[in-house]
């Protein structure tokens, strides 16, 4: 599978952006079928899933995100999708989609990660 995300940049602390993340040679009944979400890598950090969304569109946050970031899929498309609200400096991160959790099965291989989209929340 590979998985493209864009929709990064820089944008003042308080102010949105809306990542996107397509997911190419995947079948589509396969990909609806798995949990997908979004993980983001701070400099010096540990890469961290915060935000997740089921094949049922069930979704949850960590704490630090919840109620400012939104995630949302599109089955047709292959896609998934995180509105970022409220940002903060401490959003700054290189952002990522994979599905949750990103390891391989004899149907599909999700272990691999793709270059991820650059957000940086500064004034």
């Amino acid at each position: 599978v590979q998985l493209q995300a864009f929709g990064g940049g820089l944008v003042q602390p308080g102010g949105s952006l809306r990542l996107s993340c397509a997911a190419s040679a995947v079948s589509g009944s396969i990909f609806r079928a798995n949990a997908m979400g979004w993980y983001r890598q701070a400099p010096g950090k540990q890469r961290e899933l915060i935000a997740h969304i089921t094949s049922g569109g069930s979704t949850t946050y960590v704490d630090s995100v919840k109620g400012r970031f939104t995630i949302s899929r599109d089955n047709a498309k292959n896609t998934v999708y995180l509105q970022m609200n409220r940002l903060k400096p401490e959003d700054t991160a290189v952002y990522y989609c994979n599905a949750v959790p990103p390891i391989a099965t004899k149907l599909v291989d999700f272990s691999s990660w793709g270059q991820g989209t650059q957000v940086t929340v500064s004034s």
